[in-house]
């Protein structure tokens, strides 16, 4: 039996994929996908499996997810299930077609917040001085 373990990360969240031989189920923190909450993050979390059509019904994709917020965390989980698809099928054609949709799929997403600077509140936010 064929066991690929694929990771993704996305600010702090990261996320593992575990893909076996199954009937097309996937499971977000053991929760299964159609329950899974907010419903806009739910599609973005399934685009790569409706990317690859009918060979999603081969596999079961169990993704364990620490870490970061809820956008962050599903941001990541799409990248770990789409980087365990390509090693699972490690066919040329469904590499290309994930960096053609979105290449953030396959490449984990660098930006990071910006440290706290001394003299404001965050960033870039600044104390404001008054003159009079």
């Amino acid at each position: 039996m064929k066991v690929i373990v694929a990771s993704g990360k996305r600010k702090t969240a990261v996320a593992r994929a575990v893909i076996r031989e199954g009937k097309g189920i996937v499971r977000i923190n053991k929760i299964p996908i159609d329950i899974y909450k907010p419903e806009i993050l739910k599609t973005m979390i399934k685009e790569p499996i409706l990317l690859i059509g009918d060979k999603a019904n081969e596999i079961n994709i169990d993704v364990n997810v620490r870490g970061g917020g809820i956008v962050g965390q599903a941001e990541a989980s799409r990248t770990a299930i789409a980087r365990a698809i390509n090693q699972y099928f490690s066919d040329s054609n469904i590499e290309k077609l994930f960096k053609e949709y979105d290449r953030t799929l396959l490449v984990n997403d660098v930006r990071r917040k910006l440290p706290k600077l001394p003299m404001g509140r965050g960033a870039r936010a600044k104390r404001q001085k008054s003159y009079r």
